[in-house]
């Protein structure tokens, strides 16, 4: 076991905690409440405690060159022209035809299918594009009679860590007012065509290129019945222990205009569940006593993306919300979620629910494929920033052996070929982002003065190319 001891650093100038957010700077395309941190509630001196005496002030990552360009490729005619194209199928719903070229969901998948196919082949083979289908029963009220429900998954195999898996999903079903009408039109366009175009998109970016780790771009169906894809998909990941490490869904992201006419063209929301409903009842209750109620991996996820993907470069700010997502409204990260997978979900500012489930008013008209392309840029760049770092230290513990106003931290030690460090992450605990850090090297323990009683903790792996992997939260140990 390596070790490392900070404590001879206590006697240099300590770094306060300083309250930084990861989202630009308020403005006139700023989401108001959450997207920043208003100075003005914590300028007071008591939010300078406790005063830390390592590290430094958190900086957020910024996207390297080889990011950078990959954003500027994401284009809004793309999108469109795919929006267009799965609402040109009349209806997409999950029981409608399958036999017919033009119409119905059988259609629409074959043009998917066949279309990933095509994005895929600049990858010279290393993005493989598969149908993964499977019978589903009768299963009242929603699924009225067996069907057939596939998934189009597009596989890019990473160079160096291939079984650590990233997947960013859309659904192509669609439904109209009556969830149980299959005949009627119901063209889908932001709910979720948009998502599925996203997904798309990134698959044909990531195609060109060389991810460390395997990231996978999928059109799921099912959802609007109750989840039965990405249900189907989850649980043959975790089936077969694919080591999933990040699941991103979009779903409702093609416009930031709401029914009352307020509009915010620079934010999308992020949802991200709090204790994992798969703990076991101990270590529920363990989190719970020790505060890590809103450290769970879906929220460090949710941290990771706000962190990374907030900037000029995206021109968007992330709304962290915690909760697993709107009131009577699901999400395909939710059966990820329950397969033990850390997911999140990204849906537009402000909804009109008069464009969704309507075969009048869920159209391609009332899109914004501008906003739609910085929503990929979002993902794009958290994406691509996890698959490139190292995977997320695992066995991250804090020692509780005994009374002490130091933190003794130990992790599992890694080992990635890119593998340079590990970073202590800390704040305080009503913050919820990370403020402070601090590189201890590549140790798998490190001795911090500061206290754990006053402070939240993480850990996280540095990659030689300067990527950072989410944090993990220590639980006693």
């Amino acid at each position: 076991m390596r070790s490392l001891s900070i404590l001879a650093l206590a006697a240099a100038a300590g770094t306060a905690v300083a309250q930084v957010s990861p989202f630009p700077g308020a403005g006139p395309g700023t989401f108001p409440g959450f997207a920043t941190n208003d100075s003005s509630l914590t300028s007071c001196d008591s939010a300078a405690w406790p005063d830390q005496v390592t590290g430094d002030v958190l900086v957020p990552q910024q996207p390297d060159e080889e990011l950078q360009e990959m954003l500027k490729e994401i284009d809004p005619a793309r999108i469109e022209a795919i929006i267009r194209k799965l609402a040109s199928f009349g209806t997409r719903h999950t029981l409608s035809q399958q036999n017919s070229t033009t119409r119905g969901i059988g259609a629409s998948r074959d043009w998917l299918l066949e279309e990933f196919k095509r994005l895929a082949e600049p990858s010279n083979g290393r993005m493989t594009v598969e149908l993964q289908s499977y019978i589903q029963q009768t299963q009242p009220p929603r699924i009225l009679f067996p069907v057939n429900i596939s998934n189009i998954v597009a596989t890019m195999r990473g160079s160096e860590a291939p079984g650590r898996f990233y997947v960013v999903s859309g659904h192509y079903d669609s439904r109209n007012t009556d969830p149980n009408d299959y005949i009627g039109d119901a063209p889908g366009a932001d709910d979720d065509a948009s998502g599925v175009a996203l997904a798309m998109e990134l698959a044909r970016i990531v195609a060109t290129r060389d991810p460390k780790a395997t990231m996978v771009f999928t059109a799921v169906a099912g959802e609007e019945q109750s989840l039965f894809g990405s249900g189907f998909q989850a649980q043959t990941y975790r089936n077969s222990s694919v080591d999933v490490q990040g699941m991103y869904t979009n779903d409702i992201i093609g416009a930031s205009r709401g029914d009352r006419g307020q509009n915010d063209p620079f934010t999308i929301r992020l949802f991200a569940q709090g204790p994992p409903t798969t703990e076991t009842t101990a270590v529920r209750n363990q989190r719970l006593t020790i505060g890590g109620e809103n450290d769970s991996p879906a929220r460090e996820l949710g941290r990771f993306i706000a962190e990374v993907a907030a900037n000029e470069y995206t021109e968007m700010n992330v709304g962290v919300i915690y909760r697993l997502d709107r009131y009577l409204r699901g999400g395909d990260h939710r059966s990820y979620l329950e397969a033990g997978y850390p997911a999140v979900r990204f849906t537009e500012p402000n909804e009109d629910f008069a464009h969704q489930h309507q075969q009048f008013g869920d159209l391609p008209e009332f899109c914004d494929f501008e906003f739609i392309s910085r929503v990929a840029k979002v993902n794009l760049a958290a994406m691509w920033s996890q698959a490139n770092a190292p995977g997320t230290p695992t066995g991250v513990a804090v020692n509780t052996s005994v009374l002490s106003n130091d933190s003794i931290l130990k992790w599992n030690a890694g080992n990635e070929t890119s593998l340079a460090s590990y970073e202590v992450v800390w704040r305080p605990t009503n913050n919820p982002f990370w403020t402070n850090s601090v590189d201890v090297g590549r140790v798998n323990t490190v001795t911090l003065p500061i206290s754990k009683d006053n402070t939240i903790f993480g850990v996280r792996a540095v990659g030689t190319n300067g990527y950072k992997s989410p944090a993990s939260f220590p639980f006693p140990g």
